[in-house]
């Protein structure tokens, strides 16, 4: 008889063991699933964000050039006006900065983002 207890001990032990493995696995889906989620929210505001601001820097500079085109009587100088803007600024980007600028504005913003520390540690 205390051969039974020990099995039905023991085969307790296991279900309980295998049902705190199956809830882990839920949990783990669930926060795979809202980081995902949040993941898309976030790419789609970025692309949408993207999108609209190139739109806007278009038509405004399309707007410029029709307005410098007028103010100087031209019908081409103002778009290469605005052109050259845009050149000047491509060749300081190019030439003039340095890549660690751009890594200490990702560092900054990339800070702490990934490898958070776990929210259920904190809450025993």
């Amino acid at each position: 008889m205390n051969d039974n207890g020990t099995k039905e001990k023991s085969t307790n032990l296991i279900e309980n063991l295998m049902g705190y493995i199956d809830t882990r696995i839920d949990i783990i889906r669930l926060e795979i699933q809202e980081k995902l989620k949040a993941s898309f929210v976030s790419l789609l505001h970025v692309v949408l964000l993207g999108f609209f601001g190139l739109m806007s820097l278009l038509f405004v500079s399309i707007f410029l050039g029709l307005l410098l085109n007028h103010l100087l009587d031209s019908s081409f100088w103002g778009f290469g006006i605005i052109a050259l803007f845009y050149v000047a600024v491509l060749v300081v980007l190019l030439v003039g900065l340095d890549k660690k600028v751009f890594e200490g504005v990702a560092d900054k913003a990339f800070d702490n983002t990934i490898y958070k520390t776990d929210k259920r540690e904190n809450q025993v």
